[in-house]
């Protein structure tokens, strides 16, 4: 098994955005885009302009995602979440605010038992995401 494993994100018609928030969210590096219309793959027409995929990355931070062509499934899948291990308070802060833009709270940021910093925030696209941070020195 080489590296780490890469959270793989569908959307359904929100890739693009999603991408440019996680972009700005979290400082990556949009690594590429491609259209459905771009690839040869096929799909339907009118899926020419959502994305078949995108890589962002910031060191060994990286997230994939795209827009699926298949209905939206009625129910929310659960049962995952994504961690972060922040650096700092200044960091953890800055992330747990930028998830709860139109998102919802699940755990407000606090300090935990385990010694840690900790929020949990279900973002404006659905997926849950963990926030950790040690305790600064």
């Amino acid at each position: 098994m080489k590296g780490s494993i890469i959270p793989y994100l569908t959307f359904h018609g929100q890739a693009k955005e999603a991408a440019e928030f996680y972009t700005e969210l979290f400082g990556l590096v949009n690594l590429g885009v491609q259209r459905y219309g771009d690839a040869d793959f096929p799909s339907p027409p009118e899926a020419a302009d959502l994305v078949i995929h995108c890589h962002l990355q910031k060191g060994d931070f990286q997230l994939m995602l795209a827009d699926s062509t298949e209905e939206r499934p009625q129910e929310v899948q659960h049962g995952l979440s994504l961690t972060v291990q922040c650096e700092s308070d200044k960091e953890i802060q800055k992330l747990y605010d930028g998830l709860l833009q139109e998102g919802t709270m699940l755990m407000e940021l606090q300090h935990t038992f385990w010694g840690t910093k900790y929020g949990k925030v279900r973002d404006k696209y659905g997926f849950v995401w963990d926030l950790n941070c040690e305790k600064e020195g």
